[in-house]
């Protein structure tokens, strides 16, 4: 059985890994095992960073409803609750849009919502 030499693959993975830590402090960017271990725990923040994303808009979004909707002597619970009865499928998302870009529109909404 020949012998198989693995200086060019490792040569290549090494390389991969140092061009993904670019701009790493420190030894991070330059020594094989340090940026192996700083690819890693990125990887891991990275990970758990798009997690939070989702719940950081959703906060936002609800920040943004809430302080809309004060003005119309209403509380955002008070409001979704209302919604939910009038059969308005609008989310979050949404909600916050019409407050930053369509206050008009979002004002029509709240009428409705206060019938109900």
């Amino acid at each position: 059985m020949s012998r198989i030499k693995r200086g060019v693959t490792s040569h290549q993975k090494h390389k991969k890994l140092l061009k993904g830590n670019r701009g790493y402090r420190g030894t991070k960017s330059r020594l094989i095992k340090v940026a192996k271990e700083a690819s890693l725990h990125a990887g891991q923040y990275a990970y758990a960073g798009r997690k939070k994303r989702k719940r950081d808009f959703r906060r936002l979004w609800i920040t943004r409803i809430s302080e809309a909707v004060k003005e119309f002597d209403l509380s955002y619970s008070q409001f979704m609750a209302k919604l939910k009865i009038s059969k308005i499928n609008l989310n979050r998302k949404m909600l916050a849009h019409l407050v930053t870009e369509r206050p008009e529109e979002f004002k029509k909404v709240v009428e409705v919502v206060k019938k109900a």
